[in-house]
């Protein structure tokens, strides 16, 4: 074999190496392209999985949402009619914003924005702060109901709760205050024995183990021995400790702490604060664009 051919041979042989480690590099960089497409298909499928899961269980919660804000509606309803909110004692036993921190596990979220962890994060705080002062204004109903019927009857037909006797101090009269162990009441329409209504003559005061009979102020001296009692006027003791007003404020108070966490606040246009009404559609919102 001549010189001329070995050489020829040995050209061909570079030639064809040559081009082996240029397709094997080729594949190679072709290999991690499709390699890295497929991760991150599967972890788009993964996110969008997650986001339609988180979806429906936004969905679900909404629902309760939607009824506990009915719920409300009614029961300030109630309220300014002077009536006790009974409906809402029984709806707010059973409703709850079924949403918290235990649903996003599994979900993807790692894989999702950050925009939507912190709505997710949000929506979950304040669906369980949500429940807790639902279950806050329940028990408080169920604790008032008899309160705040005897405060509607009481401004009906106002009965006489307290009264004063007038006794000798050191620098001259001063009054005594003393509860009426059966509140009657201030007037009535209503006959007592075939008569019409009228003040009872004496009333029956707790002193100790016995009971002292003390009877009301007429005229001329208050001052006696035993002491002689003058009913407080109704209107005159709430201006000075309305204790009605007191029981209803704290009603509507808790009404509207509960109303703020599903509307949010929007009397400040500098700080709005959103509640989880506006906040779940939201979410639903964002969750639906996911691989989209």
């Amino acid at each position: 074999m001549s010189e001329e051919v070995i050489q020829a041979q040995k050209k061909g042989k570079s030639k064809i190496m040559a081009m082996a480690g240029g397709a094997a590099l080729v594949g190679a960089v072709l290999g991690i392209a499709l390699g890295g497409g497929m991760e991150r298909r599967k972890r788009q499928d993964i996110a969008v999985e997650g986001a339609a899961l988180l979806s429906k269980d936004i969905d679900k919660a909404n629902v309760e949402i939607g009824k506990m804000s009915e719920i409300l509606e009614k029961a300030k309803r109630s309220l300014s009619d002077g009536e006790f909110p009974s409906e809402a004692v029984k709806g707010l036993s059973e409703v709850t914003v079924p949403f918290d921190g235990t649903y996003l596990p599994g979900k993807g979220t790692g894989l999702m924005s950050a925009t939507v962890n912190k709505m997710l994060v949000d929506f979950s705080g304040k669906s369980q702060q949500a429940n807790e002062q639902k279950d806050r204004l329940q028990r408080m109903l169920v604790a008032t109901e008899v309160a705040f019927k005897a405060v509607m009857e009481n401004q009906a037909k106002p009965k006489m709760e307290w009264s004063v006797f007038v006794t000798n101090g050191p620098h001259g009269p001063m009054a005594v205050i003393q509860p009426i162990p059966e509140p009657f009441f201030v007037s009535s329409k209503d006959k007592v024995n075939g008569k019409d209504y009228s003040w009872p003559e004496e009333i029956e005061i707790p002193e100790g183990d016995k009971k002292t009979k003390l009877k009301l102020y007429k005229k001329d001296n208050p001052i006696e021995n035993p002491p002689l009692l003058i009913p407080i006027d109704p209107k005159s003791q709430e201006s000075v400790y309305p204790k009605d007003q007191i029981l209803l404020g704290k009603l509507r108070e808790e009404i509207e702490k509960l109303e703020e966490l599903l509307k949010g606040d929007k009397s400040d246009p500098t700080n709005e604060k959103a509640g989880i009404v506006d906040l779940g559609q939201d979410l639903i919102d964002e969750l639906k664009g996911i691989g989209g």
